[in-house]
């Protein structure tokens, strides 16, 4: 495992493009036999539009003397994700409008996309950026953005019934260790185990970039996997030595939650538990109202905990053959416990809504009302200026409350009801609906 992720961590991946699929076809080629699908440019998947493919060949920011100070051959995370072509001369002053870097992190350069606005800019530890001095520098991005494809691939594995296992991982970040390479690596593994043994139950194993990947794939199949997955684990940053965790369901009452929480009480004494308040992979997707799988997220260091998290820093030596292996096991413990039946099986493929009254009367005032959001999975609040266009490790903090409220806004919790499950007043909510039901996001249920 260690080996492929050695490997594969040179290659500059994104949400599009050959680095995606260079990828793909060596796990496919090397560890799992898989399919691999194109889904071009401009296609609409749900609320959200397959964005232009973006590929990089090179990119560096030279002194007068030459001297390349920052260089994409050195470390692909030099360049803000999806930048745009440029090749001119800039001033210091200027060229500080489109450079990133960590003060609190020093020696780290950070990890920033801007998939959904046209920009560039280049990444720098905030040591190197205080070195820079007075003059003109040359900037210059060799890369492309046009209409393409998205990439994705699918392992299904067939097992004694056509009900299904779901594991999905994602492949879109550069030269990251766990935040990208270890969920794929150890899922890859986990698939080529599966393919070596009977099987009672039929396995998913999807690989695609996060968010508007399990976007893409919810549009495609959504009412088969509603219908046959009986669980589903989104496997993110499982290749570190610390202790292990999982993030809930919307509501924490699904096979999938029985199954991590089972595996980690039993197997492991040091583990945490996240709420889904807590989330911030594709099980915000999975889990969203109108699509409602019963999956949970399981790691070693949850994404956006650990201090190496979307930063240089995040290298093949956080990452260890024994860390992998570890996880594997996990991985391995949660199935295993499934095709043993260890603990009692649930077969209802909906989650139980602990907060669903048999009959929703109407009410007269504010507070009593219910919300329900009017499209599958998340909505892509960027497109209507509702979220921050430049990615970066906490762009979502200023909207949290927003992206909150539209998880519990399925039409069986009352404003006061979704208030306690987030932590916030109906006075703070009150904004939040206005603007959602101004944007056709959110209808009123009686």
């Amino acid at each position: 495992m260690h080996n492929l992720l050695i490997k594969l961590f040179p290659i500059c991946r994104s949400i599009t493009g050959n680095g995606v699929r260079e990828t793909l076809e060596i796990i496919k080629n090397d560890i799992l036999p898989m399919a691999l699908y194109e889904i071009p440019s401009g296609t609409k998947v749900f609320d959200w539009t397959i964005p232009k493919e973006w590929n990089i060949c090179n990119a560096f920011v030279a002194d007068e003397s030459g001297n390349k100070i920052i260089d994409f051959k050195i470390n692909n995370l030099h360049v803000v994700g999806y930048s745009v072509p440029i090749d001119t001369y800039v001033s210091l002053s200027e060229l500080q409008e489109h450079l990133y870097s960590l003060p609190e992190q020093p020696n780290a350069i950070p990890y920033i996309t801007s998939y959904y606005q046209e920009r560039w800019g280049f990444c720098i530890s905030h040591n190197e950026r205080l070195k820079l001095k007075e003059g003109n520098y040359h900037v210059f991005i060799d890369s492309s953005l046009k209409n393409g494809n998205l990439t994705y691939a699918e392992c299904i594995i067939p097992g004694e019934t056509k009900e299904e296992i779901f594991l999905s991982t994602y492949i879109c970040h550069p030269s990251m260790a766990n935040n990208e390479l270890s969920g794929p690596i150890v899922t890859s593994f986990i698939g080529k185990w599966l393919m070596s043994k009977p099987r009672k139950y039929t396995y998913r194993l999807i690989f695609i970039p996060e968010t508007i990947g399990s976007i893409t794939y919810l549009s495609q199949n959504l009412q088969f996997l509603k219908k046959n997955v009986i669980a589903g684990f989104n496997v993110s940053c499982i290749g570190d030595e610390r202790d292990y965790s999982y993030v809930a369901s919307r509501y924490e009452n699904t096979f999938a939650d029985k199954i991590a929480s089972h595996v980690l009480s039993t197997y492991y004494k040091h583990f945490t538990k996240y709420s889904f308040l807590n989330r911030g992979s594709d099980e915000r997707q999975y889990c969203s109202p109108g699509v409602d799988l019963p999956l949970v997220t399981l790691s070693r260091s949850k994404y956006d905990t650990f201090p190496e998290y979307h930063t240089s820093l995040d290298d093949p030596a956080l990452v260890t053959p024994k860390g992998l292996l570890g996880g594997f096991e996990f991985l391995k413990k949660c199935i295993d416990v499934i095709e043993n039946n260890e603990i009692p099986k649930e077969h209802n493929n909906n989650i139980k809504k602990i907060h669903k009254k048999e009959n929703i009367i109407e009410e007269k005032t504010m507070n009593n009302k219910k919300y329900r959001i009017t499209c599958y999975g998340e909505p892509q609040l960027g497109k209507r200026g509702l979220y921050p266009s430049l990615g970066n490790s906490s762009s979502g903090s200023s909207i949290s409350t927003m992206m909150d409220f539209i998880a519990y806004s399925d039409g069986t919790n009352n404003l006061n009801e979704i208030g306690k499950i987030i932590g916030k007043s109906v006075q703070e909510l009150i904004p939040i609906i206005e603007k959602l039901l101004q944007e056709d996001l959110l209808e009123e249920i009686y």
